[in-house]
């Protein structure tokens, strides 16, 4: 399966963790991945593990977010634009396999995608602001 691919279905998965609780995560992720037949052993042990990471991390990745995002805090946003910034920030901050532009790029198109009619340009605004924190 190609990155891509394997991102939509994290992203899929970070979606779903607003609306179950903390200890659920695996088990909704082991039904998740039997219900889109997921079959590669390899990319189901990247999508979960990827998947409980961010989990893992939401309230680092949070308040990342709620520093970048102007006039938008993480309580207030769109389920799926929070998913897709929470995503891309891990990969940005947290991820050493998967270069800036990549998530940047990448988060982009989720929100093309899943997102709302501006979702691209704020996730793309927000994360721009990020990465030049960093310089990059």
């Amino acid at each position: 399966m190609k990155r891509t691919e394997l991102r939509e279905h994290i992203f899929k998965l970070v979606f779903g963790v607003e609306f179950h609780p903390e200890e659920e995560l695996e088990e909704q992720i082991q039904l998740y991945l039997e219900q889109k037949e997921i079959d590669g052993e390899r990319d189901r042990e990247y999508i979960a593990g990827k998947a409980q990471a961010i989990a893992a991390h939401i309230e680092e990745i949070d308040r990342l977010i709620n520093q970048h995002s102007t006039g938008w805090k993480t309580k207030r946003m769109n389920k799926a634009d929070l998913s897709v910034l929470r995503l891309a920030v891990y990969e940005m901050k947290m991820d050493e396999d998967v270069p800036v532009s990549v998530a940047i790029n990448e988060a982009v198109e989720l929100a093309k995608r899943f997102g709302g009619e501006d979702s691209s340009s704020f996730i793309n605004g927000v994360l721009a602001k990020l990465a030049s924190v960093d310089g990059k």
